[in-house]
């Protein structure tokens, strides 16, 4: 069987052009969360995130504000800190960090009986907690449970919550809490998600300020 040989970019447009012909409607969306549901699709390959993805009023905005800021991006996995794009971080002035697997926050969350994510959460509320960060979750409920708790005691104001972790146990539960935080957030309402969802909506904010 021949297999006709098509350059990446071409590839990625043609897989755009796809998403958009089997989209259906998208008439409570606007244009910047389209492409955020796009990209989402385009990495999955799942059209539930059409109805999944929640986005809180101006979410999108907030977190486009914050990147043309020069915003820390904080994530809950290593696996969505290699997917965030290095050179649209570069171009734009930010910076993205991953805290779960310092020595620090290991030691803190056997010394506090609590899982890494949230030794996560705390030490990044304590190097940026008066900054509009933005924080995304593609794996850990239990950070998305911190991150409520330090909002509701107004410890953080993060720029933007996004909320994509993956899994059964209290997923939908956080994902719930976060949308009825005071912050803005993109959220994968359900039990879908995972830390590559999360580093496809930090992709997408950021290439709607980086053109490639």
């Amino acid at each position: 069987m021949n297999i006709k040989h098509i350059k990446p970019d071409d590839i990625e447009k043609r897989s755009m052009e796809i998403i958009e012909s089997e989209l259906g409607d998208t008439s409570h969306l606007t244009d910047s969360e389209k492409q955020i549901v796009k990209r989402v699709i385009h990495t999955t390959a799942d059209f539930d995130y059409l109805q999944n993805l929640k986005f809180s009023e101006n979410a999108v905005e907030s977190g486009l504000q914050a990147i043309r800021s020069g915003t820390a991006i904080i994530t809950d996995t290593n696996m969505s800190l290699a997917g965030i794009s290095k050179p649209a971080l570069k171009a734009l002035g930010c910076k993205v960090f991953c805290f779960t697997a310092d020595n620090d926050v290991a030691e803190s969350a056997r010394s506090n009986g609590t899982t890494r994510a949230v030794a996560a959460v705390d030490k990044a509320a304590n190097l940026f907690g008066n900054k509009n960060f933005i924080y995304a979750v593609g794996n850990a409920p239990t950070a998305l449970i911190r991150l409520h708790e330090l909002i509701e005691q107004k410890m953080i104001s993060p720029a933007l919550i996004i909320g994509v972790p993956v899994g059964f146990v209290n997923v939908v539960r956080s994902k719930d809490l976060i949308m009825t935080s005071s912050v803005p957030y993109i959220v994968a309402q359900g039990r879908k998600g995972g830390s590559t969802v999360a580093a496809a909506i930090c992709n997408a904010l950021l290439y709607q300020l980086y053109k490639r």
